[in-house]
């Protein structure tokens, strides 16, 4: 069935057929009844549809709504959209007055409100999963706040902080992902219904009824931008493929603590696979995935963005193609959390000591405490690793002698500080990798979880 048959003398060949038609909007079915009900009851309101009529179409799309719900509605390989799959049972549900549910109301508007009705749905679905995961981290680095690790830059030992530090690091980014697609539903949150094809209805129509039924706090100011804008989706395929950078970075971390070189982290069975040849091999292979897949995710977003290049208003048929990208991008990130939480909170994690060097910047910060400049500082620390490299010696092994001997302003007291610990609990700052202000950090996100609701 199509809905546009009128002025052709002959329907469509199998060529048009088979390269305009794709069924990737047949998962909109759900908002798809859900906006029909709301406008119909919009058409009885201002007078356009009578009571029995109306009474009548919203006791089949109702049916049809369960038969989505159920997912036992059946789809036809006659079936150019779901638009007009809903129309074709509605028609077999009760009969020619199904035909006027389209009054007032073109496939133009009718698509932009079932994307964003569906991206409402999901983007508030992608939320709770990123607060789960955000949770997960802030319970893991909890218990492992007293855990001492490196950090790193430029893949180099550099300074020592708890593990949990680490896995904070990336609850906070992923709350950043939280906020981002609440912004975003802000402004997929505006119903386009009423524009129609480009420029409005001569018909008495209400939009601002049909949004409120549906929920929708905005309705569209100009018709032309209501049915030809797709940013609210690019942004949406946006917020996805920035949680799965995100998500790809842990991965690539957790890949690295998995090898024996690393050795930090142990995962459990079920979440890894073995190799065909090696009988020793234990993959993080969800981890690899989660990494991989990231790599679609952003193409989607460019794909979102392109689709969008150089069409001019309103609506093209270009515009199909949006939603085999966003959907992509949005099972894809659903799938990624689901998997990687499972994988961490059955993880064990066992990392070796960081190296005795990560002190090296807490003695230079003893020197400025006693008034030598920075620069000096570093230059007299940097003379002390090259001598106790050149000697076969770590920091560990330091004595006051050799701090006497990098600078006057050195006491024998401060060869404490070289011991990692020590090195630790001299961080002053808000929001280092002590065990104090992980604590504090885990405190501040279950506020802000809990602020979210």
């Amino acid at each position: 069935m199509t809905l546009w048959g009128g002025r052709f003398t002959e329907g469509p060949g199998d060529a048009l057929w088979r390269f305009t038609v794709d069924p990737s909007d047949r998962r909109l079915l759900h908002d798809d009844v859900v906006g029909s009900i709301a406008h119909a009851a919009m058409l009885e309101r201002v007078g356009l549809l009578p009571s029995e009529e109306a009474a009548s179409i919203d006791q089949g799309l109702r049916v049809v709504l369960d038969e989505a719900d159920a997912g036992t509605f059946g789809f036809l390989d006659t079936d150019e959209d779901v638009h007009s799959a809903v129309e074709r049972r509605l028609t077999e549900l009760i009969g020619d007055v199904a035909g006027k549910l389209h009054t007032g109301r073109s496939r133009n508007d009718q698509v932009s409100l079932d994307l964003r009705l569906y991206l409402r749905r999901s983007g508030e679905e992608r939320i709770a999963q990123l607060k789960d995961f955000v949770a997960s981290l802030a319970s893991l680095a909890d218990d492992l706040a007293d855990v001492l690790v490196p950090s790193y830059t430029h893949l180099q030992q550099a300074q020592a902080v708890g593990l949990g530090h680490h896995f904070l690091a990336y609850a906070w980014m992923m709350l950043r992902d939280v906020e981002r697609f609440g912004s975003c539903l802000s402004r997929v949150a505006v119903s386009p219904l009423g524009a129609g094809a480009s420029a409005g209805s001569s018909l008495p129509l209400d939009p601002e009824l049909v949004a409120a039924d549906l929920g929708l706090p905005a309705v569209f100011a100009n018709s032309l931008d209501a049915v030809a804008s797709r940013d609210f989706a690019a942004e949406y395929a946006f917020c996805c493929a920035q949680a799965m950078v995100h998500l790809s970075r842990l991965a690539a971390e957790l890949v690295l603590w998995s090898t024996s070189e690393f050795g930090w982290a142990t995962y459990a069975d079920r979440d890894t696979t073995g190799s065909s040849a090696l009988p020793h091999k234990k993959n993080p292979d969800i981890a690899e995935l989660a990494r991989g897949k990231t790599a679609s995710v952003v193409a989607d977003t460019v794909t979102m963005l392109t689709l969008q290049k150089g069409l001019p208003l309103t609506y093209n048929r270009d515009l199909q193609e949006d939603k085999r990208a966003v959907f992509h991008a949005d099972d894809t990130l659903s799938g990624a959390l689901g998997a990687l939480r499972e994988m961490i909170e059955g993880a064990v994690f066992h990392p070796p000591p960081p190296s005795p060097w990560v002190s090296a910047l807490d003695l230079a910060e003893v020197l400025v405490k006693r008034g030598v400049p920075f620069r000096e500082a570093h230059k007299a620390v940097g003379g002390l690793v090259t001598t106790l490299v050149d000697s076969g010696r770590s920091l560990a092994a330091i004595t006051a002698e050799d701090l006497a001997a990098a600078h006057e302003a050195f006491q024998p007291e401060d060869v404490s500080v070289a011991e990692v610990q020590r090195s630790l609990d001299l961080r002053s700052t808000p929001g280092s990798g002590t065990p104090a202000s992980i604590a504090d950090q885990v405190q501040a996100i279950a506020a802000v979880l809990a602020g979210l609701g």
